[in-house]
C-alpha cells in the first residue's frame, strides 16, 4: 500500500546551515593573508585588496554584534574605518592613509578584546570557539599590520627592506607582521626607527603570551566540559 500524502510531508527536508560567522572571519582573514600578495600590485588589483580587506572588518562587526556592549563600539569604528579607506583610496592623501591604517589598527583591536573576553567568559569548549582562537591570533597579526602600515605612512623609512623586497608594497608589512607574531624573524625587513623597533618587539611578545594563554584557557574549558558530561 502506497504512502499516504500526508505522512509525506510530515518528513522533516534537512537543510544545510548557512556558515556560522567565526567560520567566515576565519576563513576572511585566511583569504587576505593569501591573497594580499597577488593583488598588491597594480591600481586595479589594490582596489580589490583593498576591498578584501574590509570583509574581515564587516565579519567582525557581525561578530561583535551577538555579544554584550560590543555592538555600537563596533558598528561606530567599522563605519569610520569605511569612510577612510574608500576617501583615502579615491584622493590618494598621505594623510589619508595613515588615518585609514590607524582606524583599521583601532578597529582590529576592538575586534581582538572582544572576541578573547568572548574566549576567556567561556564555561565549555564548542568548534566555535577553536575558530575564534584563532581568528583572534591572525586579527592580532593584522592589528600591528595595521599599525605598521600608519608608521610607515607618517614616517616613511621605518622599515629597511631587502633587495629582492619591494618597499611600496603593503603586503611586505603584513608579512613582516606574521613572521613577527610568529617569532620567526627572518631579518628580510627590519625596523628602522624607534617606533617601529618596539612595536615589532611587542608583537613577539604578544604573540608568545597569546599561544600559552590561550592554550591553558582552552584546556581548562575541555576540562569542564569533561567533568559535566554525564559517564
Amino acid at each position: 500500500m502506497p504512502p499516504s500524502t500526508d505522512s509525506i510531508q510530515d518528513v522533516p527536508v534537512a537543510r544545510k546551515s548557512p556558515p556560522a560567522p567565526d567560520r567566515l572571519l576565519l576563513l576572511s582573514l585566511l583569504s587576505v593573508i593569501v591573497f594580499a600578495p597577488i593583488l598588491d600590485h597594480g591600481e586595479g588589483r589594490k582596489v580589490i585588496l583593498t576591498a578584501l580587506t574590509f570583509i574581515p572588518v564587516i565579519l567582525a562587526t557581525i561578530q561583535l554584534s551577538e555579544k554584550e556592549h560590543w555592538l555600537w563600539p563596533s558598528v561606530a569604528l567599522m563605519s569610520i574605518t569605511i569612510v577612510f579607506g574608500v576617501t583615502s583610496t579615491i584622493l590618494h592623501n598621505r594623510a589619508l592613509v595613515a588615518l585609514k591604517w590607524g582606524t583599521l589598527a583601532a578597529f582590529f583591536a576592538l575586534s581582538v578584546t572582544g572576541l578573547f573576553s568572548y574566549l576567556r567568559k567561556a564555561r565549555s569548549i564548542q568548534q566555535s570557539h577553536l575558530y575564534t582562537a584563532i581568528s583572534v591570533y591572525l586579527l592580532l597579526g593584522m592589528l600591528w599590520f595595521c599599525l605598521y602600515a600608519t608608521l610607515d605612512a607618517a614616517a616613511p623609512g621605518s622599515f629597511q627592506h631587502s633587495s629582492s623586497a619591494i618597499a611600496d608594497r603593503q603586503s611586505e608589512l603584513l608579512y613582516f607582521s606574521l613572521v613577527t607574531l610568529t617569532t620567526i624573524g627572518y631579518g628580510d625587513i627590519l625596523p628602522v626607527a624607534g617606533e617601529a623597533r618596539m612595536l615589532a618587539a611587542l608583537e613577539g611578545v604578544v604573540g608568545v603570551l597569546y599561544v600559552a594563554i590561550t592554550v591553558a584557557l582552552l584546556v581548562s574549558g575541555f576540562k569542564r566540559t569533561d567533568s559535566s558530561s554525564p559517564e
